[in-house]
This record gives C-alpha cells, structure tokens and sequence, in this order.
C-alpha cells in the first residue's frame, strides 16, 4: 500500500489530544527524509521523538574512540556494554549524549559515518540497543506518544505500533540531499555510498531494513518537506482516530 505524499487532507480530529499515546514508526532508506519527518510530525502532533540512528551512531563513536576495529564482529560484542548513552525526545531539540558528552555533532563525521554500518550489524549491539528503545517508547506510550525513525522500528523493535511509515525516494533525490546537508559534497560519491549502506543494511542477517507488515510507503521523491510531514500526521490522525472509535 502506498499513498502519495502530495496528500495534505486536514482531518477534523486533528488534535494533540486525538494521538495521545500513539507509537510511530517511521522506517526507510539513508536520505529519504526519515529525520526531518518524524521531527516534524512530532512537533505538528506533540508527540516525543527518537532517533535510533543516532544510537547506532554514538556507539559507533564510542568504538572508534576507544581503538575498536570496528570491521571485527566479536571486538566489538566484547565491548558493547561499555558506551553508556542518553537520547532526549523532544523534536525540536533532540539530544544523544554519550559518556554524558554531547556527541550531535561528532556522530555525523565521516568516520562514524563510514563505520556504523557494520557496528550495528553485530547482534550484541542491536540487542542491546533494542532494550532501550523499547524502554524509551514504553514510557512514551503511557504519555504523549512518540514518533520513533529507524530502520527496523515497525519489523523489530515496535511491531504493534499504530502507524508504521516506510519512507522512501530514489538514488538521485537522495544524493542530492544527503550532499547539500553535508555542505555540498560531491553527489555522485554520496550517492554511492548511500547505495553501499542500502545493500549492507537490507542484507544483514539480524533485523535487516524491510518493508513492516502494515507499513504505508510513501515515495518522498519530487515532494517538499512540509508536504510528507501533512501526509504522515494525516496518516496518524486517521489511525489514532479509528482506534478510539472515531469515524
């Protein structure tokens, strides 16, 4: 199923109120838009946010820093217990500390960006991972809810969510993106890359990126920012109001 993301219907249930304790998953490939949009709905609904990205990330960090080859599976199992992280939820200004030092920026270098892949293909980090999460959005669900982006969110980590996303766009839209948040980086090399994490993150054996049973794919490509965020909060008006018993 997929639904067009130039759909900007507004819904007469739409109210924070409305989506009170609703879990989103929101999952995709690298550059298709999954950040922007969850932190945009989040705040157009008040609902918290988390990056799991940035988890795998900071670890990742973590690892570098600590002179872990990170292309051996069982160095880093070793150590993955060790990183102790904290992800703050609120969409307007999420926060991933690691150690207790913000690492927002150190975690978008492109050593860690070279490295994450295969860090969070080891199964002992994704489990462990996967428990926090889990308490994170837990705690979340008795409250305002939660929008949570990733790429195995709606498969693994919350299969029960209410709404399951699956953002997408082509190579070309998701290059050009990727290189202008990146202060303009040569476009043909993040495209490449990208398709190399692409090819990694769906063939790995633990939780690779997949489409969720459920999940509504909305191709993000040609459409502007405002118009997927409309799209994807309708998409949640629309759920949380059918299982509150709204029309």
């Amino acid at each position: 199923m997929s639904r067009p993301a130039e759909d900007t219907t507004q819904h007469p249930a739409a109210t924070p109120a409305a989506v009170d304790g609703v879990v989103v998953a929101v999952d995709g490939t690298s550059g298709s838009g999954k950040s922007s949009t969850s932190r945009g709905v989040a705040d157009r609904l008040g609902l918290r946010y988390l990056d799991t990205g940035a988890m795998y990330r900071a670890v990742t960090c973590w690892m570098l820093r600590h002179g872990v080859d990170v292309h051996d599976p069982d160095a880093v199992a070793a150590r993955s217990a060790e990183p102790r992280l904290e992800s703050g939820t609120d969409p307007l200004a999420p926060t991933i500390l690691l150690d207790g030092e913000d690492v927002a920026t150190a975690i978008r270098q492109s050593d860690v960006n070279a490295a994450v892949s295969p860090v969070s293909a080891v199964p002992e980090v994704r489990e462990r991972l996967t428990a926090a999460m889990r308490a994170v959005i837990a705690e979340a669900a008795e409250g305002p809810g939660i929008v949570v982006e990733g790429r195995d969110i709606g498969s693994v980590v919350w299969p029960d969510a209410q709404v399951k996303v699956y953002l997408s766009a082509d190579a070309a839209a998701r290059a050009s993106r990727r290189a202008a948040e990146e202060g303009g980086s040569d476009v043909e090399a993040t495209r490449a890359s990208l398709l190399a994490r692409d090819a990694i993150d769906s063939g790995r054996a633990v939780a690779p990126l997949v489409l969720a049973d459920g999940a509504v794919h909305v191709d993000t490509t040609g459409h502007t920012l405002d118009e997927v965020v409309e799209t994807v909060a309708g998409l949640v008006r629309e759920r949380a109001g059918t299982a509150a018993g709204r029309p």
